[in-house]
């Protein structure tokens, strides 16, 4: 079935299912690839735009401050006028934050600030934007990014003000590429100066740099300078697709970063889309495949269920199958056999339920004839001798003696025909072995043997139904002592291992052969000149309805040992149960 399934699925994907997907593996890359430079592209447009409203920002504030300074320097403006202009400026503008003008020895002329002026004139790390001097970036007191910028005078002196560049920053986090996509902007320096990522923010304030951004050290690398660049990397977010955009005045870089789930969802859709598609056209193709070939197929499926359930003694299967071919006579020849198998399947069992009724009448006839014969012959001689005291004692104990054994022969037949109910409880086996062991001493001294126990230390709870446990280990430990000679030994011993209860029955008897070992748990198999062959096969059915297993390993002339073995059981039994 499997050769011929796999030829004709072979023969399909040679036909048409190979160029199918050669087509859709095409189709898919080209998408894959066009859609991902257009992801690339449009985010790199955002990053370009936003460094043309940052230059736009910062030129347009030093223009502005570049005006107030000519405005400054008109002839005849005294200094209370120049003091208003300046305070008037900075009602007016609000990037600017504080305007002092400062003479060439660094002296603070006039000033919008009533206290001392904080600013001064940058120093050598400063930029040079447009012949204004721009120093680095702080944080003030509502940490915000702000700039000291001076522009130089022509009658000397300088126009230092502080720019506040807060509207840069929120124009920064409005940003949103998707959801999930912000904007950054770093210095040249490779200080962090506005992230649009709520939960990046701290890391503005405490100031950390971004020198060694994948895209920084990309631009900075690049040997023609270029002015843009884009590339996929890790951060705390994971795999981020980031594109970076130079602003050439400032030497500033702005990155846009978002993830890649996000920023590639459209073509993942498109391409799970296609794929789909390609999926259903080829499914639709292996069906058609199908149904052309079922009919070819089917019938030896058919034939092979049906073969299956025979092996597996469901012999009531057949087969179908409508073709007139070969496979149809096959399938013919087949219900025959089947047919022929169940009548002399039926045949054996009538055999074998003979044969097992002659076993039984047999050992009926075996176990019971005594047993009556002593009872019969007790009855006669009762007869001669009902004076005598001591006879009708002897009388009385011979026939509940064979009573009990005829009582017995009919409760194992019972037990077989109808297995009784077993209950279960926690119960501890030390406690139960060692109460049984006590009712056996006498008749294990009547035989001349030794019984023993040898309990593992503490309680050892199992699952169970108590009378039913002591049928099984009062009928394993008669087993023992009937097979073992006087003086002999006899030893029941409980272990704690691997979460199991484990109990053993040894005896020093004459052991059991080894070709009998595989069959001394079957019913009527019995190793004793009396008894039907169950009290092991009822024994072994007790301990299986309970969860457990049963064992033996033996050699002629040195005894056996019979094994148990239960799961253990946390619960322990109710204060009723245990008193009882």
């Amino acid at each position: 079935m499997k050769r011929i399934s796999t030829r004709f699925a072979l023969l399909m994907a040679a036909a048409a299912v190979l160029p199918l997907l050669a087509y859709g593996a095409v189709s898919i890359v080209s998408l894959r690839t066009g859609a991902r430079q257009a992801v690339v592209l449009g985010n790199q447009n955002v990053a370009r735009q936003v460094t043309e409203q940052i230059d736009l920002y910062v030129t347009g504030s030093v223009r502005i401050l570049k005006a107030l300074a000519a405005d400054l320097q008109q002839t005849g403006l005294e200094r209370w006028q120049q003091d208003r202009i300046v305070k008037n400026f900075v009602l007016e503008f609000a990037e600017f934050q504080e305007l002092t003008l400062i003479d060439d020895a660094g002296t603070p002329i006039v000033s919008s600030r009533l206290g001392v002026p904080t600013v001064t004139v940058p120093g050598s790390e400063s930029v040079n934007v447009e012949g204004a001097l721009m120093s680095r970036f702080s944080l003030d007191d509502d940490l915000l990014p702000t700039s000291i910028v001076a522009v130089r005078l022509a009658e000397g002196g300088w126009l230092v003000g502080r720019l506040n560049l807060e509207a840069m920053w929120r124009m920064v986090d409005r940003i949103r590429v998707g959801e999930q996509g912000y904007a950054l902007v770093v210095t040249g320096e490779g200080q962090l100066l506005a992230h649009g990522n709520p939960d990046a923010k701290s890391r503005v304030a405490r100031g950390d740099t971004f020198g060694e951004h994948p895209l920084i050290t990309q631009l900075s690398s690049a040997p023609d300078r270029a002015q843009i660049a884009s590339a996929e990397y890790e951060d705390e977010r994971g795999p981020v697709l980031g594109v970076a955009a130079r602003l050439p005045t400032l030497g500033w870089t702005v990155v846009v970063e978002q993830p890649v789930t996000e920023a590639f969802a459209i073509p993942i859709r498109m391409q799970t889309q296609l794929g789909i598609a390609i999926s259903v056209a080829l499914l639709a193709m292996l069906v058609a495949g199908y149904v052309w070939g079922h009919q070819f197929i089917d019938p030896i499926l058919a034939l092979t269920r049906g073969t299956r359930a025979l092996a597996e003694g469901r012999l009531d299967e057949r087969v179908r199958v409508d073709s007139t071919d070969e496979i149809g006579e096959l399938g013919n020849a087949f219900n025959n056999m089947a047919d022929r198998l169940v009548e002399l399947q039926e045949d054996v069992r009538k055999k074998e339920r003979q044969a097992m009724f002659g076993r039984i009448a047999i050992s009926l006839v075996h176990d019971l004839s005594h047993p009556i014969q002593n009872i019969g012959n007790s009855c006669k001689l009762i007869v001669k001798m009902f004076d005598d005291v001591e006879y009708r004692e002897s009388f009385k104990r011979t026939v509940e003696r064979e009573l009990a054994q005829v009582k017995r022969v009919l409760d194992d037949l019972r037990n077989v025909a109808r297995p009784l109910p077993l209950e279960r409880f926690p119960l501890d086996i030390n406690k139960a072995i060692l109460e049984l062991l006590e009712s056996m001493q006498t008749t294990a001294e009547s035989a001349g043997l030794t019984i023993e126990a040898e309990p593992v230390f503490g309680p050892l709870y199992i699952e169970g139904d108590l009378f039913a446990l002591n049928r099984v280990y009062r009928n394993l430990l008669m087993n023992a002592m009937q097979a073992t000679p006087p003086h002999g030994r006899v030893v029941i011993r409980t272990l704690r291992q691997n979460e199991q209860a484990i109990i053993e029955v040894a005896d020093t008897g004459c052991g059991i052969p080894a070709e009998r070992l595989e069959t001394i748990f079957d019913d009527f198999v019995t190793t004793k000149r009396r008894g039907l062959g169950l009290g092991l096969a009822i024994s072994k059915k007790v301990v299986e309805q309970l969860g457990g297993t049963i064992s033996v390993a033996s050699e002629v002339g040195l005894g056996s040992t019979f094994t148990l073995r239960f799961p253990l059981t946390k619960a322990r039994p109710s204060t009723k149960l245990a008193a009882v």
